[in-house]
């Protein structure tokens, strides 16, 4: 060792120019990362749904094992086993568990899956797991993936070790005896969380892994593996508790992830089993843990590796590289760009002397390390040590900065700064860094992802699926607290069924009327339906239903059907709906006069019931989302086959991009321009009618097409819509309803920056809301529908003026419970009736478009920060917490017995899904005409 030399350098007084490179020493090729082309998993099509059990045996929980591992042996390649929880309190406990190959595992956002702790069902088969011995490694892992391809594990729920907890039996959890197993210095025998060996192409999307024993993951002489949204999160103190350890694989991505955890964030290891090469680690975040590691078996050689957007907070060290001459190779094409670092004891360390003590003959050699945009915003040592002068460390440095105050210990590095080479330990002198400046990482740094239940997707399980059939949703009427059991399947109906309908009056333009029997208006035709209704009530007459019959042409008026004495069926015989329709155009900011001077002709000479409706709102200063209905449903019973309702505001100016208000929009090369504003501007409402029915009908309109309406609070109306065409652009099926589509097409049209397809706002007492069974969600292929931007549904807060979930940039700003909704800056009130107002949307079996966002297709009502905002809310289990947390006891605040009181069984379900397919139809496809195509 004569050629030794130590050299401590620190930042001068005054700041130089920060490190610069123009040219690289030994530069890593631009290929120094996942060979494959990567981007974000997709989850997999479910061939099982597992649903959480609460069997006990002996005062114990019965472990789920054995259900498991037959659902994962049965499933198919491609598919996955899905666990899932009715709420928050369920979960799974199992024993060891093996994906076979092709199949994967989905953990639901509200599932926790619990690893044993009996270390019984982990040993080898030597009774030595969960005993500290002079032999280590004796435990099979938790899950184990091997000889695999194409397996995974995904979802937004919780897999966790147990490492905490006692082991069985014992008096000490995995980690007392991880401890004690350093301080007798022998080895501990800990099943890890999951193995990966000899596999192919396996993915982990969005799973929260937390509490292993010992490391997490493994991934071992595999090649490609993707980790994407992946939160790891174990305590400090947890030994060997290694976040993700890519050992002797290739291709490797590990991005958009949070790791928290007791020893390596990452470790890259190039072991006995070959060279780890080609690894990308994009876009992660790091916290307590021992850093960005490679090492420390580096002696089968670690290569082209590409550390990227990285932020560490308060990890030992930060980047990292290490190795002995017991496990020494060569390291080389490593480059690390930038990464932001704060906390941290040693920010760069690479040391060549991982164990002092250590003896072999394998020197590690560290060459053609780069680090471009690194910085280090708070003081830390820097450790630059290769093994002596013949085996030099060779790094780069660009555009990197230090804190100030950061010791330096540089032991033949060889180093390129401004295009000079400098060996260090002949002029350190010149190493001199920048201190990083407090806007370097601006925003960099984020909060680990707090773990809350049930977002983004939940599924039903196939038990609760049962209870969405059309006689289980539609077999009730009535106030929810005291339904009215009133059995009803539409699909056995005349309308459904029957080729040709009954005749009792038709309606043609072209003909000659005769005010009895032929009308030239629909609206005519309505009247005296409903004034012969009445008569042959007080006449005790046996007809149970009137027919109108309408001839083909498009019919512009609106359309009020009141309350009736007997139900109307409206309907055409030609199959096309789209040659019967009835259209007109009116829009929420109509003037009340305006309105009453378009349509007070057609209410001049109209029965009572139907001119109180036109009354309503002509006196009104604009008539309001509600007055915009060209087709306004009160009559109990009512039908409607073949036909088209059309609220024609925008429509024949524009298509598709409505959402410029008070702007100019749609101007073309020599044509004047068009101004579009956007308003709520309804085709269809039914308010309050029940067992309404809509055979091949299409509606449409761009904002809020169809409104669905119960004429009291939680209150169930019932509608139904069979092989049906809606269309819009923004909440477009709306309202407190309960409505069954079915073999239906449902499409989102425009290029709105926020498309939502449904806003429901059914009371949490409401059994059902909105239910799409066998549904094509499609598009009209606009840019931001083709982006995906467009979600599924929010749950619209009505009437509501300010929000109890979050803080608003007011100062002194509450908004408290209260029996009237006011805001008055900066203290504002809220109903229990509006919180109550939750909104129920469940989707199944259906194919859902593209246009829809595929990770979050169910959005907030609002955002965050505004008066507006209220998180999405997919259970009562949610709506329960998020009282709690806005500080609304749900019991001695809101007077409710109990969570479950509130709404059991099914009804505690808001937004769910079901055995859906994600579609991607080419843009000029469209299911609208009049038969719509049913989901196979």
């Amino acid at each position: 060792m004569t050629n030794f030399k130590k050299i401590e350098l620190f930042k001068p007084k005054h700041a130089l120019l920060m490190i610069a490179m123009t040219t690289t020493l030994n530069a890593p090729s631009s290929r120094a990362q996942d060979t494959r082309q990567v981007s974000e998993p997709r989850l997999p099509a479910v061939c099982t749904v597992l649903t959480a059990s609460q069997v006990y045996a002996e005062g114990l929980r019965q472990l789920d094992t054995a259900r498991i591992q037959a659902a994962l042996n049965a499933c198919p390649a491609g598919q996955a086993v899905q666990l899932a929880a009715n709420n928050e309190k369920d979960s799974f406990h199992s024993g060891p568990l093996q994906i076979p190959s092709g199949v994967s595992l989905i953990v639901d956002r509200d599932a926790t899956l619990y690893a044993s702790t009996d270390a019984d069902l982990y040993d080898k088969g030597g009774k030595t797991c969960g005993v500290n011995a002079q032999k280590g490694r004796t435990c099979t892992p938790f899950i184990t993936i091997d000889q695999a391809r194409g397996s995974g594990i995904y979802g937004d729920g919780v897999i966790d070790g147990q490492g905490g907890q006692l082991v069985q039996g014992k008096s000490e959890t995995w980690w007392q005896m991880a401890r004690r197993a350093q301080r007798e210095k022998n080895e501990h025998n800990i099943p890890r969380l999951i193995e990966i060996k000899k596999s192919q192409d396996i993915t982990f999307y969005r799973i929260r892994l937390r509490n292993s024993p010992n490391f997490h993951v493994t991934v071992s002489q595999t090649d490609g593996f993707t980790a994407w949204g992946v939160k790891i999160d174990t305590p400090a103190d947890a030994r060997n508790t290694d976040g993700i350890d890519p050992i002797s694989s290739r291709n490797i991505t590990i991005a958009h992830s949070y790791i928290r955890t007791g020893d390596d964030n990452i470790a890259i290891k190039g072991g006995n089993g070959g060279a780890t090469e080609n690894v990308s680690i994009l876009n992660n975040h790091f916290y307590s843990g021992h850093g960005m590691s490679i090492g420390s078996e580096t002696n089968s050689g670690v290569r082209r590796i590409l550390v990227k957007n990285l932020s560490l907070d308060g990890t030992t060290s930060g980047l990292r590289i290490k190795s002995d001459v017991s496990r020494g190779g060569v390291v080389e094409q490593v480059r690390y760009e930038d990464v932001c670092i704060r906390n941290s004891k040693r920010p760069i360390d690479l040391d060549t002397r991982y164990d002092r003590t250590a003896v072999g003959d394998k020197i590690p050699t560290y060459k053609a390390i780069v680090f471009d945009r690194v910085h280090s915003l708070t003081p830390g040592r820097i450790v630059l040590r290769a093994y002596d002068q013949a085996h030099p460390m060779y790094v780069s440095f660009a555009q990197s900065s230090v804190a100030a105050n950061s010791p330096q210990l540089i032991q033949f590095a060889n180093l390129q700064i401004a295009q000079k080479n400098i060996t260090v330990a002949e002029q350190a002198e010149n190493l001199v860094w920048d201190n990083p400046s407090s806007s370097v990482c601006a925003n960099r740094f984020a909060d680990f992802p707090v773990h809350t239940p049930f977002d983004f997707r939940p599924q039903l399980s196939s038990q609760q699926a049962q209870a969405y059939t059309i006689e289980n949703v539609l077999r009730s009427t009535g106030p929810a607290d005291k339904p009215l059991i009133d059995p009803w399947n539409p699909l056995s109906d005349e309308l459904a069924t029957a080729t040709k309908l009954p005749v009792d009056y038709v309606v043609d333009a072209n003909a000659l009327a005769d005010g009895k029997t032929q009308f030239n208006t629909v609206q005519a035709a309505i009247n005296q339906a409903v004034l012969d209704g009445r008569q042959l009530l007080a006449a005790k007459s046996k007809k149970a239903r009137l027919y109108i019959l309408v001839k083909p042409g498009t019919y512009r008026e609106l359309m009020y059907v009141p309350a009736t004495a007997v139900p109307i069926t409206l309907y055409s015989n030609e199959s096309d709906a789209q040659k019967t329709k009835i259209a007109a155009s009116a829009h929420a900011a109509l003037l009340g006069t305006a309105y009453s001077h378009r349509y007070a002709a057609q209410f001049a000479q109209v029965d009572p019931s139907i001119q109180e409706m036109y009354a309503s709102l002509k006196d009104r200063p604009v008539i309001g989302t509600s007055g915009s209905a060209i087709a306004w449903i009160r009559g109990h019973g009512f039908q409607a086959k073949n036909i088209t309702f059309q609220n024609t505001y925008n429509k024949d100016q524009v298509d598709t991009n409505a959402e410029c208000p008070n702007t100019v929009c749609g101007a073309t090369a020599g044509t004047a321009p068009v101004v579009v504003v956007q308003h709520q501007a309804v085709a269809l409402m039914v308010e309050g009618a029940d067992k309404v029915q809509f055979e091949n009908v299409r509606v449409l309109g761009f904002q809020d097409t169809l409104f669905l309406r119960s004429s009291a609070i939680a209150h169930t109306a019932r509608s139904f819509f069979h092989r049906s065409y809606v269309e819009g652009n923004v909440d477009f099926i709306f309202g407190d309803t309960t409505a069954y589509f079915y073999r239906s097409e449902i499409k989102s049209l425009g290029d709105r920056s926020t498309s939502y397809v449904t806003a429901p706002n059914t009371n949490v007492r409401t059994p059902y809301g909105f239910v799409f069974n066998e549904v094509n969600f499609t598009h009209d292929g606009s840019a931001n529908a083709l982006a995906g931007k467009f979600y599924l549904g929010r749950q619209w807060f009505h009437t509501q003026k300010c929000t109890p979930y979050a803080t608003i940039n007011v100062a002194s700003y509450r908004c408290t419970l209260a029996d009237v909704d006011a805001y008055q800056a900066p203290l504002g009130t809220i109903s229990k009736k509006v919180l109550e107002t939750v909104g129920k949307t469940v989707i199944l079996n259906s194919s859902i478009g593209e246009h829809i966002h595929a990770q979050h297709p169910w959005a907030d009502w609002n955002k965050k920060g505004s008066l507006a905002f209220r998180p999405a809310q997919f259970s009562v289990a949610d709506f329960w917490r998020n009282l709690q947390q806005a500080g609304l006891d749900p019991v001695q605040h809101l007077g409710y017995d109990s969570m479950e009181s509130l709404a059991p069984a099914t009804t505690g379900i808001f937004l769910s899904e079901f055995n859906n397919t994600h579609r991607v139809l080419p843009a000029a496809v469209s299911l609208q005409k009049n038969q719509v195509s049913e989901v196979k």
